[in-house]
């Protein structure tokens, strides 16, 4: 029999479906043979996908969700519909097998469990025996109901993931009814819904922004769930950032506790890349292509007079990877200013130094700058509270740009008596309202055909997203726990000092905050 090294790295690995794994017969083909539908077969109903990893010695049994190992690992098991729902019928369909190279790598030897694996380790190969997978799906084509919902902020590549939801059920699947959920979280139960075709998605890829609309927070998790029950859904497919999916990870509660067979998938949106487990977020690519062309522009402004400056603004409202891997692509970048990374505007080693400084050395200078980046220095200056929050549950933010603009302008005019000219580019929304380059078309079609996999193979309560480089799926409560951050104490923050040969603007009596150091 043969086996398979599966890479993976500190973070959890790829999921794949419930089913039994028995021993590939001697001369079977690995893709499985016929693809066609094999419905109303007996299924055995094993429990957890492996009754044992050979390589790791690790014994998994049906009632454990969570087991560590010699090595370091979590195996954690993802839910699913027959953990609260007894006794449901279910049906072999190879549709899923051929369509798992969407869900994570594989050779053709060997196919993973549905497990996810959470390793501390950076880099570990593990071994896995061959098996060939009996794949079961828990919906009948023909009872699909199923819906799409986006909420919270723009982000290119929305379009993309709405369109391929409603492509991969139809043509996949042959699921005929899906209803586009018009308006965010609210429109499951205050506005109408929309019914979605492949003709009618056929070209909104090709557009920004969302073709259902959205809204930030104010919804009622009761309200929502009775609409669904009340409309037939038994698939909800939910595009939308950290808030998102914690309001996701609610309404799969709620719909565990009533006993309803509704699998909830979530496909994560941030155009920030804050969420946390999987490699990165959908849209960042192109947000971070476009934000190279407003830093372009800022440096032939500042080239083209004396004592120039450039300033662009970008997003990144507790997380700096924006700005980080703009300034990286663009190399006209002389100063990086994240949330993560403090830094001072007057005195030795502050800002304002560092700007002379480039200006005599250079006669021009670029800055660029993430939106919540020194928000403390603003809120002082400006005696405003930082307590207001919006819908989202997200803190309102100063305009850090228009401040920082307007104190470098006082400081050298007033002070310095030298004068620069400084222009202000804030493309922000402009970012986030294009569509998607073709790297996020590409990934956005990964995301969607993995979330319809997992939801018509009875998966729920997960998210969809790859991490180290292989698709997963992951359970709610492990993106909602944390927000991925950029570690200043990390290689790549070091190769953006590197390219701009900026200091680290901390004062003696500052230090890195706490999560910014490694361990």
């Amino acid at each position: 029999m043969g086996s398979m090294s599966t890479g993976v790295g500190a973070a959890i690995a790829p999921a794949a479906t419930t089913a039994a794994l028995k021993p590939r017969p001697p001369g079977a083909e690995a893709d499985g043979g016929d693809h066609t539908m094999k419905k109303n077969l007996p299924c055995p109903n094993s429990g957890n996908a492996f009754s044992k990893l050979p390589s790791m010695g690790l014994e998994i049994n049906s009632k454990p969700k969570i087991l560590t190992g010699d090595f370091g690992y979590t195996l954690e098991d993802v839910p699913h519909l027959s953990d609260f729902i007894p006794h449901l019928p279910k049906w072999y369909d190879m549709t899923l097998l051929s369509g798992l190279d969407c869900l994570f790598s594989v050779n053709s030897n060997a196919l993973l469990p549905r497990l996810s694996i959470l390793c501390r380790l950076s880099f570990i190969r593990i071994p896995y025996e061959a098996f060939i997978l009996d794949v079961q799906v828990f919906f009948e084509s023909d009872d699909v109901q199923a819906c799409i919902v986006t909420c919270g902020g723009l982000c290119p590549g929305l379009n993309t993931v709405i369109r391929e939801i409603v492509c991969g059920l139809n043509y996949m699947y042959g699921v005929k009814r899906v209803l586009g959920i018009d308006g965010g979280y609210r429109g499951f139960y205050s506005k109408n819904t929309v019914s979605l075709t492949p003709k009618s998605v056929n070209d909104i890829h090709k557009r920004g922004g969302t073709v259902l609309g959205t809204s930030r927070g104010g919804y009622d998790t009761k309200k929502i769930v009775d609409s669904i029950q009340d409309r037939g859904i038994n698939q909800v497919y939910i595009i939308g950032g950290d808030g998102t999916q914690k309001g996701a990870a609610v309404i799969f509660e709620e719909i565990r506790k009533r006993g309803l067979k509704v699998a909830v998938a979530g496909i994560p949106k941030t155009i920030d890349n804050d969420i946390p487990v999987i490699d990165r977020s959908f849209g960042f690519d192109s947000a971070v292509e476009e934000a190279e062309r407003a830093i372009t522009a800022a440096h032939v402004e500042a080239t083209s007079f004396e004592n120039g400056i450039g300033l662009v603004k970008l997003m990144g409202r507790y997380s700096g990877f924006i700005a980080m891997y703009a300034t990286l692509a663009s190399r006209d970048v002389d100063c990086c200013l994240i949330p993560e990374s403090p830094f001072v505007l007057e005195g030795p080693g502050g800002l304002f130094e560092y700007i002379e400084k480039r200006l005599k050395e250079h006669g021009h200078m670029v800055i660029v700058i993430a939106e919540g980046a020194g928000q403390e220095l603003v809120s002082e200056s400006l005696r405003a509270s930082t307590a207001q929050q919006d819908a989202s549950g997200n803190k309102l933010l100063q305009d850090v740009g228009l401040w920082i603009s307007q104190r470098i302008k006082d400081h050298f005019s007033k002070q310095r008596k030298m004068t620069i000219n400084l222009k202000y580019i804030d493309p922000t929304y402009m970012i986030r309202a294009i569509p998607s380059n073709a790297s996020d078309n590409v990934y956005c079609t990964l995301l969607a055909q993995s979330a319809v996999h997992g939801a018509m193979a009875g998966y729920t309560g997960f998210t969809v997203g790859p991490v180290n480089g292989r698709h997963a799926y992951i359970p709610f409560d492990r993106i909602n726990e944390k927000q991925n951050k950029v570690v200043i104490t990390d290689r790549m923050w070091a190769r953006l000092l590197s390219s701009t040969n900026q200091p680290s603007f901390l004062s003696s009596n500052q230090t890195v905050p706490p999560h910014q150091t490694t361990s």
